[in-house]
């Protein structure tokens, strides 16, 4: 019997062992194998918290093309983390831009907040091929800064309850440029009241821009954008 007892205690201690050596293959567990190298790969852009997200939140394919891309470009820029601030008012996969790439010499952009990463990459797109070319052709020197009049803001287009692409960070305004030589072309004075290269200028980069972005609206479409481009979106074409 005193055998009997020793071989149950033996097998009992065994299968203890057994089980505890199975704590790693348990999903979830802090010991499972593999979850460092996970950590590892885990995007560096801040999950949205789910108690922040609404019900019809789906999480979005990964964004890190797009990053990447907009890395290979020369721009610098910071990724931000998602957040929800009202209904119709989010800023998903976004960007904090500070320099964009030209072609002899990056460009800085003054008062822009969030961006999509999308649309920063054709704002960056548009600012070296289109914006920064078209100076130095024109005008005889490169674009050291573009003005905006910002990005992100929570609010609907004007005289309407429809969000504007403001509130989903997917609009950009410009109001100005400065060249490289010190020349500040404002659209408000230069649209109509510049020199004919400055206003033949400013006409091109608004064409440039109707071939990169979705929406883009400028002084000749209506008063409240006398004083700046409106650029929206990378989809749908209306170019005024």
């Amino acid at each position: 019997m005193k055998a009997k007892g020793t071989l149950r205690a033996i097998t009992l201690a065994t299968a203890a062992l057994a089980l505890a050596g199975c704590g790693s293959l348990i999903p979830g567990s802090s010991a499972a194998p593999g979850n460092a190298s996970q950590s590892a790969r885990a995007p560096a852009r801040p999950a949205v918290p789910v108690a922040s997200a609404p019900r019809s939140y789906v999480p979005r394919p990964s964004e890190d093309g797009c990053l990447a891309d907009l890395g290979a470009s020369g721009a610098r820029f910071d990724p931000l983390p998602d957040t929800y601030a009202a209904p119709g008012c989010n800023k998903l996969g976004t960007v904090q831009l500070m320099a964009l790439a030209g072609d002899r010499a990056p460009m800085s952009v003054s008062n822009l907040g969030p961006v999509r990463c999308g649309v920063a990459k054709a704002f960056g797109d548009w600012a070296r091929f289109g914006v920064d070319r078209a100076a130095r052709e024109i005008l005889g020197s490169p674009v050291a800064r573009i003005e905006t009049m910002g990005s992100y803001a929570c609010r609907n287009v004007a005289g309407t309850e429809v969000r504007s692409g403001h509130a989903r960070a997917e609009a950009i305004d410009v109001a100005g440029f400065v060249l490289a030589d010190g020349r500040r072309i404002v659209l408000k004075r230069d649209w109509d009241g510049g020199d004919a290269s400055t206003r033949e200028f400013l006409r091109v980069v608004h064409r440039s821009a109707c071939k990169r972005f979705g929406t883009v609206l400028g002084p000749q479409y209506n008063a409240a954008h006398a004083d700046h481009f409106h650029l929206e979106g990378t989809g749908a074409k209306f170019c005024r």
